[in-house]
């Protein structure tokens, strides 16, 4: 059965507009082309970044990178550089790129509800020159994403302030969260304990 009727589905943005309206001259003028030093701050105090990539055929990922605050190396004001950390050898996002350049990325800080979004067009590199200034406990990253921006602006509060992500009273209890190591255990067809065992090395031993 397809849960999504032909007839139920928005399909120009006109219909879209007419339900949604339009964004007001606030929103339509923040975007800039450049990081500013406001930008510039706001990247050096983020931990945690979610980067989205899609291959040539429009297959999309969204993947995780984090570090210290500030571990996007900034170049200039039009370029910047995520190391690429030790991960699980995928390399989704990496191959992405490889076909199709265009790259999103959005920074977070903690208790700051609103994030800065930036979207250019991306890069491997291998250049030691630059990586050697990312690195972190006495290794460098072999390659990272070089960044060309584009578009820079400030994303609202609003998904923060409805999923209360920062006010720990509203977490559930952690006894009654999902377990990782079961899930991929399942979909991965393993046994939890060996997954467990895996995970706990890779964390331990094979951060950077």
């Amino acid at each position: 059965m397809q849960p999504f009727l032909e007839n139920e589905r928005i399909t120009s943005e006109e219909e879209l507009r007419d339900m949604l309206g339009y964004p007001s001259p606030l929103v339509m003028n923040k975007t800039i082309d450049h990081i500013d030093h406001h930008a510039m701050n706001f990247i050096r105090h983020s931990p945690i970044i979610f980067i989205s990539t899609s291959d040539a055929s429009g297959s999309c990922d969204v993947s995780p990178r984090g570090d210290a605050a500030g571990f996007v190396h900034m170049i200039d004001d039009k370029h910047l550089v995520i190391p690429e950390r030790p991960g699980n050898r995928r390399l989704d996002s990496i191959l992405n790129i490889l076909s199709n350049p265009h790259i999103g990325i959005v920074f977070v800080i903690p208790q700051i509800e609103e994030t800065l979004r930036v979207n250019g067009k991306a890069c491997v590199i291998k250049d030691k020159n630059i990586l050697e200034a990312m690195s972190a406990n006495g290794k460098m990253p072999l390659v990272g994403i070089g960044v060309t921006v584009e578009e820079c602006y400030i994303h609202c509060a609003k998904s923060f302030k409805r999923s209360k992500l920062w006010h720990p009273e509203s977490w559930a209890d952690r006894s009654t969260l999902p377990r990782p190591s079961e899930i991929l255990a399942a979909h991965a067809r393993a046994k939890e304990e060996d997954v467990q065992k895996s995970l706990k090395e890779s964390y331990e031993k094979r951060l950077y």
